[in-house]
């Protein structure tokens, strides 16, 4: 609850903000490369729910240098396998919302979502509840990615 009822939204990038900041639990930055950085998701669709975000601040992925994009691709594959050895999940659900008529929560600053999925992950909670239910605190799911990164 205490997740829940603290929560207020803050003014200005919540990326650029988080990558200002020391890496830990307060950041959720599990790893930085040369051009992006991997970062748990504080409102994951489901445990182990990460982003590859680029250092460069961008609404699209067309605005990015070409080794930008490299990384975040190479990022996103070393991700999965990352999140596959942690939590072995069935498959994963990858994808990047370009602009708020997508479906982007935070539109101004482009990154690609690596969502684990597990067979029977949605079930009524989520469907007629509209709540998830996350089986780990996602402090306990930032120690577990910077331990198997």
């Amino acid at each position: 609850m205490k997740y829940i009822e603290n929560h207020e939204k803050k003014a200005g990038c919540v990326f650029c903000a988080a990558f200002e900041q020391e890496d830990g639990p307060g950041n959720l930055i599990v790893f930085r490369g040369q051009n992006a950085f991997v970062i748990l998701n504080r409102f994951p669709y489901t445990t182990g729910h990460l982003m590859v975000v680029p250092y460069i601040h961008q609404p699209s992925l067309k605005q990015l240098e070409a080794a930008d994009r490299a990384e975040m691709m190479e990022l996103v594959n070393h991700t999965t396998q990352v999140l596959e050895k942690a939590y072995q999940p069935d498959g994963f659900n990858i994808g990047i919302n370009i602009g708020a008529a997508a479906g982007a929560g935070v539109a101004d600053h482009v990154h690609i979502h690596v969502v684990p999925r597990w067979v029977g992950d949605s079930n009524f909670m989520s469907t007629l509840g509209k709540t998830r239910v996350l089986p780990e605190l996602l402090e306990d799911t930032y120690q577990r990615m910077v331990s198997s990164w």
